[in-house]
């Protein structure tokens, strides 16, 4: 059955083998000519190398921390921005042709964005980062210049990025600096008001006012026991002006002012109290000084009633004027008025003083939590500005070391060169299709002429379609000039043929070889056959 069908469309091949070669031979020279007129776009590209910093991340940090995919998209609109499209345009003389003349120059440099493309490589033969800029145009000598000048403008663009955030960071990190000194500035200011505002009420001088309230209350304690002293000592000079008065009434003589045994046990205890006073605190305290005071008093007082007393004995035969006794007794009530007065003044002195460090000592906790809150507020400050002071330094290190390039860099690994072989037609596709398309179209219209013929081609197809048996088939019988009509016929159909497996080769080896290699060839073939 199989071999029936071959044979059938074997025949329909050779009957209609005209339908077949004609429309390949047209379809193969139409993909020719398309492929000859049609416009070559050729594209170069060049390969840019990332190269990482110089200096050891353990020493200088970088600031850019973006991923180089981010960055090239960044970098790629900064290159295919309108201003450096404009400039490449106008250097490299683009869109001048004749059918370009009208496009406007937004035009032209969408034109030519479209043509620039970028693709990131990772782990290139490298072993490290790399991206591929590639450009198409019609020249190819164009085409390699315009391709290494973006890849210039890539790499300058990089290194004014790479300083611009850079510089940024720094800058951003310097003004964060300042705004944190002032307020830290401000917080030592307030801190220090505070200080100076409460100064003797501060947590850490709590033991200090303990110490001195104690000291305050035992002067307290003190003052009011030489109060109860100098009252003691007035009401007994009150009491002995008193008694001369009234012996003056009387008629009687004053002898002397004898020195009570109370008095002398005041004077002990006085000096009894000095040499404790003089055991706990130095020569030049003020109790030490005032009770020597008092002492000396008494003792110059004893000594005058005791001077009195001999000048009024038997001995002498005289007797002390009862005025010069009052007199004596009276300056000496005058001195004890003062000395107690000045007693109550300085016991009014001693507890307002004692009145302030109690209220220091209450308000010890409260100052203490408000001092912990100053604290706080200025560690913290002072802790973000160390941190922003360090951060600023080595931001500044990086600043330097962008500006010496030092740090991570882009580096044209294969510059692009003149491309050989246009991208655009792409003749094998091109010389393919058109193989298959011709070999196709031929076949279909071969096939639909021979289903509109409905002639018998075969004595059997006669007996099949009428069911009459065939006794006599007679083969055709051509005059000469029927007979030169054929002959002519078939050298047409085998000079067809001819062209037609020559078109067949040379597409073939253009889409293998290429369209310039194919005409190379067959240039120097023909010179050698000449030759």
């Amino acid at each position: 059955m199989n071999e029936l069908d071959i044979s059938k469309y074997t025949d329909i091949a050779q009957r209609r083998k005209w339908w077949i070669i004609i429309p390949f031979l047209l379809t193969l020279l139409a993909g020719l000519s398309y492929a000859l007129i049609a416009p070559k776009v050729y594209e170069a590209e060049t390969l840019i190398l990332v190269i990482p910093q110089k200096v050891p991340q353990s020493y200088v940090r970088s600031i850019v921390s973006v991923s180089m995919e981010d960055r090239l998209r960044t970098i790629t609109q900064q290159v295919t921005s309108r201003t450096n499209l404009e400039k490449i345009i106008k250097q490299f003389s683009l869109f001048s042709g004749e059918k370009d003349a009208k496009l406007l120059m937004d035009d032209k440099v969408e034109l030519l964005r479209k043509r620039i493309r970028t693709s990131v490589i990772k782990g290139g033969r490298t072993g490290g980062g790399a991206f591929k800029i590639r450009f198409e145009d019609e020249d190819p000598e164009r085409v390699a210049q315009v391709t290494n000048t973006l890849a210039s403008n890539f790499i300058a663009e990089n290194l004014k990025i790479r300083e611009s955030q850079a510089l940024g960071t720094s800058q951003f990190l310097n003004d964060e600096l300042q705004s944190v000194k002032r307020k830290l500035a401000d917080k030592e200011e307030e801190l220090k008001r505070y200080r100076t505002k409460y100064m003797g009420g501060l947590p850490e001088q709590l033991q200090t006012n303990l110490s001195i309230l104690a000291r305050l209350q035992a002067q307290v304690d003190q003052y009011n026991e030489n109060l109860r002293d100098a009252e003691n000592r007035k009401i007994l000079l009150q009491q002995q002006i008193a008694d001369g008065t009234r012996a003056a009434s009387e008629g009687e003589p004053i002898l002397s002012v004898r020195a009570t045994p109370k008095r002398v046990d005041e004077l002990a205890a006085m000096k009894d109290k000095l040499a404790m006073l003089e055991s706990r605190y130095t020569e030049n305290h003020p109790d030490v000084i005032r009770l020597r005071e008092t002492i000396k008093r008494l003792e110059q007082s004893r000594k005058a009633t005791k001077a009195s007393e001999e000048a009024a004995s038997p001995e002498s035969q005289s007797a002390v004027p009862t005025v010069d006794v009052n007199r004596t007794l009276r300056r000496q009530l005058e001195e004890v008025d003062l000395e107690i007065n000045r007693l109550k003044q300085e016991i009014r002195q001693t507890q307002g003083q004692i009145k302030v460090y109690q209220k220091r000592i209450e308000d010890t906790p409260r100052r203490e939590q408000e001092v912990l809150a100053l604290n706080r507020d200025y560690g913290n400050l002072k802790g973000l500005y160390n941190s922003l002071l360090n951060r600023k330094l080595e931001a500044e290190l990086a600043v330097s070391m962008e500006k010496k390039q030092k740090g991570e860099q882009f580096k044209i690994l294969d510059p692009a060169k003149i491309p050989e072989r246009p991208i655009k037609p792409d003749m094998r596709k091109i010389m393919l299709a058109t193989l298959a398309v011709g070999l196709l179209l031929g076949c279909a219209l071969a096939y639909l002429v021979e289903m509109r013929d409905t002639s018998y081609k075969h004595p059997k197809d006669v007996e099949e379609d009428l069911s009459i048996p065939v006794l006599l088939s007679l083969p055709i019988t051509y005059t000469e000039r029927e007979l030169r009509v054929i002959k002519a016929k078939k050298y047409l159909a085998y000079s067809s043929v001819t062209l037609g497996f020559l078109g067949s080769v040379f597409g073939v080896l253009v889409a293998t070889k290429g369209l310039d290699k194919t005409l190379r060839f067959f240039t120097e073939f023909v010179s050698r056959i000449g030759g």
